[in-house]
């Protein structure tokens, strides 16, 4: 029978030099406007938001900027698009931005009829109600009869509705096209509750002037595995996105750190040998340089060290870890090996 080996195994067959592979249609377009672009969001805490000077921070800029470091070695190199949130798999269909990093749900229909590619994970998560404290809301059954404001075209407005109408709840949708106009109706008093994931519902109560007079009910109404996307069609790309992310949760593992990554490139440690270039061709399998990997963490440090920055306990949101830890931490932060 006959054998057939893919480039990449053929490179790592004794013997034969290793080289880059080629630039697929993706990489090589980014390559020449000389940027990634990065749809994110008009405005959610933690997740993605202008600084006083514009900036995007957050994890979805950073998990953008990971790209860029793996791409062209600088973090610069990405560019933020702020996207509606049904306008999300559009922009990246169209080829107006290359990934979406925007608090993504991966679902079926977004993955299968909107001919998108999920990359991988970088939050879970789950929806939950923003509530008044002086309502006297407990749980969501609590809201039989309220009005509920939500984002149009997002996972968030169909999640309540299934589940008002499996629970048997009457409610009254206040639907805008962007997340902050939804934001800002409730707390003018237009809703009764705000919903949508609840790490971002977290976010935006801890931006108000009184946190204390509102509350994020404990209760969960559904699974959001939040995603960077990309279209179909380029599964190299695809990988250059996938990898570029998981690099971040392995060098937690491994203990690599923004301050400690240039003295792990003495490491005799296989793994991190691995990612950081010392060995192995795992950066020109996807037509990158050695030292992607290397050029992430040297940049933006590693998952725990994003988390931190922008969500951990030393921020105003002080989100918990919970389930975004690693899977040797209790929980599901889990990547295939390097090797």
């Amino acid at each position: 029978m006959r054998r057939f080996l893919t480039l990449a195994a053929v490179l790592l067959l004794p013997g034969i030099a290793s080289a880059q592979v080629a630039a697929g249609p993706t990489l090589s377009a980014v390559r020449a406007k000389g940027f990634v672009d990065c749809a994110v969001s008009p405005g959610t805490p933690g997740f993605g938001a202008p600084d006083s000077q514009g900036i995007y921070r957050g994890l979805d800029p950073d998990s953008c900027r990971a790209v860029a470091a793996a791409v062209f070695g600088d973090v610069s190199r990405a560019r933020f698009v702020p996207v509606a949130s049904g306008q999300r798999p559009t922009s990246v269909q169209t080829g107006a931005v290359d990934i979406v990093t925007s608090t993504f749900t991966w679902s079926h229909s977004r993955d299968t009829a909107n001919a998108l590619n999920f990359a991988a994970i970088n939050f879970y998560d789950g929806q939950s109600f923003l509530v008044r404290a002086s309502a006297n809301i407990r749980t969501p059954r609590d809201l039989d009869g309220a009005a509920i404001c939500a984002t149009a075209g997002s996972t968030s407005e169909l999640n309540v509705a299934d589940w008002a109408r499996a629970n048997n709840i009457r409610y009254r949708p206040v639907v805008f096209e962007r997340a902050d106009e939804a934001r800002a109706a409730y707390i003018s008093g237009r809703c009764d509750a705000y919903s949508t994931d609840a790490s971002q519902l977290a976010a935006v109560r801890s931006a108000m002037t009184n946190p204390a007079e509102h509350i994020v009910l404990d209760d969960r109404i559904s699974k959001e595995p939040l995603a960077m996307a990309v279209r179909h069609g380029d599964d190299q790309w695809m990988d250059i996105v996938r990898w570029s992310f998981y690099a971040l949760v392995e060098a937690e593992e491994l203990g690599i750190t923004q301050a400690n990554v240039d003295e792990m490139l003495n490491s005799q440690i296989p793994a991190i040998r691995r990612l950081l270039g010392q060995s192995g061709d795992h950066g020109p399998m996807m037509g990158l340089d050695r030292r992607w990997a290397y050029n992430i963490i040297k940049a933006l440090g590693n998952y725990g060290e994003i988390y931190d920055r922008h969500l951990g306990p030393n921020t105003s949101i002080g989100l918990p870890r919970g389930v975004n830890n690693l899977w040797n931490r209790g929980g599901l932060m889990y990547v295939p090996p390097i090797r």
